[in-house]
């Protein structure tokens, strides 16, 4: 059986198909032209360049394969145009299931994100949970977007489950994708320090072994039309450094950046951006994102797909000893 993974040369991408050959599978992965990583360069593996956005790409992939993990998405923190979150979130997304309906794929696993669902205000928020407030940034509206999208194909007759993983850490390239783990080896050079706010918000962590063991057993036992979070540990900002100086056996002084000086930077941040070729480091949708509380259950997929999670100082002690034994050579790593 051959499956595909769009979106396969990304951080979690990558990892995903490494799993897959090594379980025995046929993989084929659609994504942009670049570097095809060490990993990507096996006998099971198709590499197939191209865009979701295009239809003779998908389905010169899709051909041949019974199952589609789609993971390719705009997941970047801004754009210079609003609208490519949702030409590559949402209609990339109907490309890439108009295909798989067209060639009766069996199953696809859909990649949402927890922000799909909204923050929690005191209570874990799950698969049920009801917004309260409106999306913060284009990509968390376009991810939400997707999911409608999802479901009209489920309607139609499509298999399809929807998974949200949270903040994703672990080993592979540091970039942008993977700032979780930037964020901690900043900090084990002493180049990190500072927390937003007054360090209270809530976030959920999930290590990257376990979200895609998470995305197999989706594959496996999710329901059609259903989510299911694919999540780990909950735990505020300061004690998530708390944490990582205990495990990392270091500590520094970390200074906490103000809310209100926060949302000020970051709309200088875009006033910079919408006036030169300048990337902003963060914008004030994200800012809000992260001065909210993003508490999750993952009790869902624990019954459903018998789901498990690595305690957090686990997983935060296999990311530091990765990024220590590789250094310099962490970004080309997976």
């Amino acid at each position: 059986m051959s499956i595909l993974v769009t979106g396969g040369r990304g951080f979690i991408g990558r990892r995903l198909v490494t799993h897959l050959v090594e379980r025995g599978e046929e993989v084929h992965v659609l994504d942009l032209p670049g570097p095809a990583g060490q990993q990507l360069q096996r006998e099971n593996v198709r590499v197939f360049e191209g865009s979701i956005l295009n239809r003779d790409d998908v389905e010169r992939s899709l051909k041949g394969c019974e199952q589609v993990y789609h993971l390719a998405a705009y997941a970047r923190n801004w754009a210079p145009e609003e609208r490519t979150f949702f030409e590559v979130n949402v209609g990339g997304t109907e490309v890439v299931l108009a295909a798989a309906l067209k060639y009766r794929v069996r199953k696809v696993v859909h990649t949402s994100s927890n922000v799909a669902l909204g923050p929690s205000n005191g209570v874990l928020t799950s698969e049920s949970t009801r917004r309260s407030v409106g999306c913060f940034t284009p990509y968390e509206h376009s991810k939400c977007l997707s999911e409608e999208l999802v479901r009209r194909y489920v309607r139609r007759g499509l298999n399809v489950v929807i998974v949200n993983p949270t903040r994703v850490f672990g080993p592979g390239p540091i970039n942008e994708s993977n700032s979780v783990t930037k964020m901690i080896a900043w900090y084990l050079e002493g180049k990190w320090r500072w927390i937003l706010g007054n360090g209270m918000m809530v976030g959920n962590y999930v290590f990257v072994d376990d979200l895609i063991r998470g995305y197999v057993r989706a594959m496996e036992y999710g329901r059609s039309g259903e989510n299911y979070i694919l999540g780990g540990e909950n735990i505020s900002f300061d004690n998530f450094f708390n944490l990582l100086s205990s495990v990392a056996n270091r500590r520094y002084r970390m200074f906490h950046l103000p809310s209100w000086l926060a949302i000020a930077f970051s709309r200088f941040e875009e006033f910079r951006s919408r006036h030169s070729r300048y990337y902003p480091l963060i914008t004030s949708g994200w800012t809000k994102t992260f001065l909210a509380d993003w508490g999750n259950s993952c009790r869902k997929a624990e019954r459903d797909l018998g789901y498990t999670i690595t305690p957090l100082r686990d997983a935060m002690r296999k990311t530091v000893e990765w990024i220590e034994r590789d250094g310099t050579r962490r970004e080309s790593l997976a």
